[in-house]
């Protein structure tokens, strides 16, 4: 997989342009989801941007403890928690090795993901 996505003027997030950097050479896709730009390693959701902060993906395993930490709140859609998924507040990333360490625990969650392939269209037999 190649990198896709792009920046599109000065309204541009200057979230997404800080994990682009970060994530440099790494093979990643961006789709917009949730109200902001997510990072999506051979498939599976690693990170994205959001009006709140940062959307992590750490996996069950390390929820409760990546949940402890200053800044980071279980992420909730539809007034449910989302297990194995944080809201990181933008103190909880201002600086680059805080942003990385997020970025690191999302990776070691995604990397034991196996990829997601893009179902095959199903052409239609005729009669």
């Amino acid at each position: 997989m190649a990198k896709s996505g792009t920046q599109t003027g000065p309204a541009s997030d200057p979230m997404a342009a800080r994990l682009r950097a970060a994530l440099g050479r790494r093979a990643f896709t961006e789709r917009k989801m949730f109200g902001g730009t997510c990072f999506m390693i051979e498939g599976n959701m690693l990170v994205g941007t959001s009006k709140r902060g940062l959307l992590v993906r750490v996996g069950k395993d390390a929820h409760a403890a990546a949940a402890a930490r200053p800044h980071a709140r279980p992420m909730e859609m539809g007034g449910r928690s989302m297990e194995g998924y944080l809201h990181v507040g933008p103190e909880g990333t201002a600086s680059e090795a805080e942003l990385a360490f997020w970025l690191d625990l999302a990776l070691a969650f995604v990397q034991t993901l196996p990829p997601k392939d893009k179902p095959a269209k199903v052409a239609k037999k005729r009669a």
